[in-house]
């Protein structure tokens, strides 16, 4: 714990005071054109990986970088996805993936989690991305992992048009979505092809079409 509050108190002292006008706009109002839904996991950063400045991402972090389905009881994630796209009016989403995701290693290798009862409840909302990958054959289990990581952002993003703010945003054309894999050891990230539903390497086709 004292490592993270000598680093406060280097920001105090160092960094502050060098973005100070940046702060003081930001002070009173947030206009982020980016709502970032990654996992947890504490080697995925998207502000780092994205280099963006404090204002420019509004973010979701969980487990599996998940987003339940729209529903009676609508939780956090919901809320969250709803402000960010009703009331701050996002032009993008990016739903974002990560190499060795352990949830979705849970997940792919349907390990016993009935000492986590809160975690194995919240990654049902990753079954179908589950059933879909279970029907491939994989050679190695990365291979299946990995398969499972991309599988989970797919599914994550049909969940997201479920949302009824996501859903008009979308019929009105001022929202695109975007599904993209982080890989921890290369720093690259590869991202869903709209068109042909394929994944790409970002940095080989920034253009790529964002997914509706």
């Amino acid at each position: 714990m004292q490592e993270i509050i000598d680093g406060f108190l280097k920001f105090q002292r160092d960094v502050f005071p060098a973005r100070k006008e940046l702060f003081r706009k930001l002070a009173t109002s947030q206009t982020p054109r980016t709502l970032f839904i990654s996992c947890s996991d504490s080697r995925m950063v998207p502000e780092l990986v994205t280099q963006r400045e404090p204002g420019d991402l509004f973010v979701i972090r969980n487990a599996g970088n998940i987003v339940p389905s729209f529903g009676p009881e609508p939780g956090g994630v919901s809320a969250t996805v709803e402000y960010a796209v009703a009331a701050l009016g996002v032009t993008d989403v990016v739903i974002c993936g990560h190499s060795d995701c352990g949830a979705m290693t849970a997940v792919a290798t349907c390990k016993c989690l009935d000492h986590m009862p809160a975690v194995a409840n919240w990654l049902r909302y990753a079954d179908s991305a589950k059933l879909v990958n279970e029907s491939r054959e994989h050679a190695t289990q990365r291979e299946r992992v990995d398969s499972m990581v991309r599988e989970n952002v797919i599914a994550q993003l049909n969940n997201l048009k479920t949302h009824p703010s996501v859903a008009l945003a979308l019929a009105q054309g001022r929202l695109n979505l975007h599904g993209w894999v982080y890989d921890i050891e290369s720093g690259s990230i590869d991202a869903l092809d709209g068109t042909t539903r394929q994944f790409v390497s970002l940095s080989g086709h920034p253009d790529v079409n964002a997914t509706r």
